[in-house]
Parts: structure tokens; C-alpha cells; sequence
């Protein structure tokens, strides 16, 4: 596949619960995250636009009150995020600072898209945060949400957050090395599907669910992620986040994931994407 990555500037990265944490315990993997934040910097000083879209903080929350089951009641996801994000954002903040790079936090409602004043406003903060050199860095405010912790995922998010600020790329940091014709860990006759011109009902069906305890997403929403990138013109990727060298192998020209092209929709607007 010939691709160009030297050209993407504008790139959002997200990250997974299942990718920012240990499988066995549900805490933070400090040294995966600090490997992250080194990359990502080292990109931003090479003159590329950085954001992130972090999940976790629901996860996080949970660890830190001691939940060993996974919170079904609202309340209780509320409460954990509300513990959870703010030491999120702590050690990023505390992690990019020994590098000298400035972060912003901003949360996000699917009421901020549906709106036209509060999506155009973000717009502009984001537009502003990058002209600054700031990375921000992303999540959905399930402390107030009325409907999308049950609904939403950091996966459409991180589509919704390269529609609006216009990305060249999108990538998704996964606990799987990509997508394959069947589960991998079900089926070893299960192929990796590297390249992806435009996504069919046929792909969808291979998709599966969540992975993990820990985890939100799953594959289905990736690929429905891909979809909202693709037709908003950016790439998307999906890596292996179990090694985050993948990132700059992928970024050197390596055949690694898989890869969505991006195919920018006519009159493409947010708005339509917006009931999945």
C-alpha cells in the first residue's frame, strides 16, 4: 500500500481503558503511559498538531474507590468518573509537563455537536489550543450525561473530535492488532484485513464486542469510527497499543493494523452522525 505519513500533520490519537491500564488489576500502566506521552511529544516537536482522546477515567474512578465489579448503575459510572478523570488528567498533565509541553482538558456531550453555538465553539477552542502548541486532550463528560455513558464511546468520540478539527489522520490504540475476518482469540484461522478502500456490512459482521472488563468499546465501534473519519477526509489506523513503538513503525512506512482510507463525503456534516 502506498501511503504518505510524513504528510499528516493534524493527528488524533485515541486511547483505551484496556490500552492505559493492567489487565489483571485495573490500575494504571504508568510506564506504557509515560512511553506515550514521550512519543506524542516528540511528534509535536516535529511540527505536527496533537490530540488525544483518552478513555479511562471511568475505569480509573473504580480502582480508586475499590469496585471490583464493573458499575452497570449510572450513579455509581457518574461517581466514578467524577473520582477518575481528575487523576486522569493529573498524570498526564504531570507526565507532558517533564517534557515542557502544555495540555488542556476538554469534555465533550454529543450536545455539544448537536448544538451549533457549543460545536462551533469548540471549533474554535481546539482551533486556538493548537495554534498554541497545547495538546488537548479529550473525554466525555460522563460525570453530567444524561444518555451517552450508556451510549457513547470514546471511539465515535475520537471520529467526532477529527471531524471537527479537520485531522489528516485518526488513530485507534487497541488491544488487538487490528481487524480480522473473525474473533483472534476464538478462531486461529482468523486473517488480519490490513487495508480497508471502503467499509461493507460484510466487515461490520466480523467485528465483535468489548475485550475486556475494563473496556467501553469494541471492534464494531472502531469500525463505525472509521466511517465518520472516512467521510469527514481523514485516514484512520488502527494499532496494537500493547507496544506503543508501534505508533512512529506505523508512522516510518511499516504494514502494520488496519488501515481506512478516508473517501471526505459530500456536504458532509456532523449532525447526520450523530443517532447510531
Amino acid at each position: 500500500m502506498s501511503y504518505n505519513r510524513n504528510e499528516k500533520k493534524r493527528i488524533v490519537f485515541k486511547i483505551g481503558t484496556s490500552t492505559l491500564t493492567h489487565k489483571e488489576t485495573g490500575g494504571l500502566d504508568f510506564v506504557k503511559m509515560e512511553k506515550f506521552v514521550r512519543i506524542l511529544t516528540d511528534l509535536h516537536n516535529q511540527g505536527k498538531e496533537i490530540v488525544v482522546v483518552s478513555s479511562g477515567a471511568i475505569g480509573v474512578g473504580r480502582k480508586a474507590l475499590g469496585l471490583k465489579e464493573k458499575p452497570v448503575e449510572r450513579s455509581v459510572k457518574q461517581a466514578c468518573a467524577a473520582v477518575g478523570q481528575s487523576r486522569l488528567m493529573t498524570v498526564y498533565q504531570k507526565l507532558f509537563s517533564e517534557y515542557n509541553q502544555n495540555t488542556a482538558q476538554i469534555l465533550m456531550t454529543k450536545i455539544t455537536i448537536a448544538n451549533d453555538t457549543s460545536r462551533h465553539n469548540a471549533e474554535n477552542t481546539f482551533r486556538e489550543l493548537l495554534d498554541m502548541g497545547v495538546i488537548p486532550i479529550v473525554n466525555e463528560n460522563d460525570t453530567v450525561a444524561t444518555d451517552e455513558i450508556d451510549f457513547g464511546d470514546n471511539d465515535y468520540l475520537s471520529a467526532i473530535v477529527a471531524a471537527i478539527i479537520k485531522a489528516d489522520l485518526l488513530v485507534l490504540l487497541s488491544d488487538i492488532d487490528g481487524l480480522y475476518t473473525d474473533d483472534p482469540n476464538n478462531n486461529p484461522n482468523a486473517k488480519l484485513i490490513p487495508y480497508v478502500e471502503r467499509i461493507t456490512d460484510e466487515m461490520l459482521g466480523m467485528a465483535k464486542g468489548p475485550a475486556t472488563d475494563f473496556g467501553t468499546g469494541g471492534m464494531v465501534s472502531k469500525v463505525e469510527a472509521a466511517g465518520i473519519a472516512n467521510d469527514a477526509g481523514a485516514d484512520m489506523i488502527i494499532l496494537n497499543g500493547s507496544d506503543m513503538d508501534n505508533i512512529n513503525r506505523f508512522l516510518a512506512g511499516e504494514e502494520l493494523g488496519t488501515f481506512f482510507r478516508a473517501h471526505r463525503t459530500r456536504h458532509f456534516h456532523l449532525k447526520n452522525y450523530l443517532d447510531r
